[in-house]
């Protein structure tokens, strides 16, 4: 593990509940000092996005960090959804009341518009149960043109099957939500989520050219080759002691049930 210390990104403003950092020209985190997850403000020359929302009862102190950086909520064109978990999206409601474009991939959009509690973690956090609408359903290698911005959607399940992370080649700013944070941490295999998923979205993201790592937790990082490196090696530790807790197991009589299901379903033509 590098010993060199993690930069420091100036911290621009901070309340009660938030800090405003800025991560790079015309791109700041909003990070909650709660369970939320971090926002990310991306001002573009042509139209302006945030990636992630945080939850709906942190949005008037994420209000007033996005006035005190110039974009205010109404200025926002489009929200984007990294997946599913009510940590990253509660707050996408105050912007369907907007108007402004919400925007997920087609497997989380189907959750969130369908209110699939299980699926979003609603037990997890104490907030009110508001519909949030879906206007863009996103896929792998769909673009983002924000005029001095060009985010690349890679489609990156593991964390949950509808995991997206936002790219931006020239500036290399990665977006990576949970599936990659500083350190080498792993946001947890969920519900609908694959630890050989999670390895394979992995490896994608390391051949890719990143300076800066802009995860859904925990700070700004400027070694994300380091951070992947690490999460590759603790998603393969994971795997095997997935295998092992599986050869432990009497796995005939576990899977029996299993059988026999399949077998009663096959009878049911005859």
């Amino acid at each position: 593990m590098s010993e060199r210390k993690p930069t420091a990104f100036p911290i621009l403003m901070k309340n009660d509940v938030c800090s405003l950092i800025q991560a790079a020209d015309d791109v700041y985190q909003i990070r909650f000092f709660n369970r939320a997850a971090n926002a990310y403000l991306v001002r573009g020359s042509a139209r302006t996005i945030l990636i992630d929302v945080g939850l709906s009862s942190n949005y008037p102190a994420m209000a007033e960090c996005l006035t005190f950086a110039g974009c205010p909520p109404e200025k926002i064109d489009m929200v984007v959804l990294s997946h599913e978990h009510l940590d990253h999206i509660g707050a996408a409601w105050h912007f369907n009341e907007r108007r402004t474009y919400v925007a997920a991939h087609r497997l989380a959009a189907n959750k969130i518009m369908l209110r699939d509690d299980f699926s979003m973690l609603r037990k997890m956090f104490n907030e009110p149960n508001v519909p949030i609408n879906i206007d863009i359903w996103l896929e792998e290698g769909n673009l983002i043109d924000l005029g001095n911005f060009r985010l690349n959607v890679m489609y990156t399940p593991g964390h949950t099957s509808a995991c997206i992370t936002l790219f931006e080649q020239d500036k290399g700013l990665l977006f990576a939500a949970d599936t990659l944070m500083p350190g080498g941490v792993m946001g947890g295999v969920f519900g609908s989520g694959s630890i050989s998923d999670y390895i394979q979205s992995l490896e994608r993201i390391k051949g890719l050219n990143t300076k800066i790592l802009l995860s859904g937790h925990g700070r700004l990082s400027d070694t994300p080759q380091e951070d992947v490196r690490i999460a590759i090696a603790r998603s393969h530790g994971l795997l095997e002691d997935t295998a092992e807790l599986f050869e432990a197991l009497d796995a005939r009589s576990n899977f029996e049930p299993i059988m026999q299901s399949v077998r009663d379903l096959n009878k049911l033509d005859d």
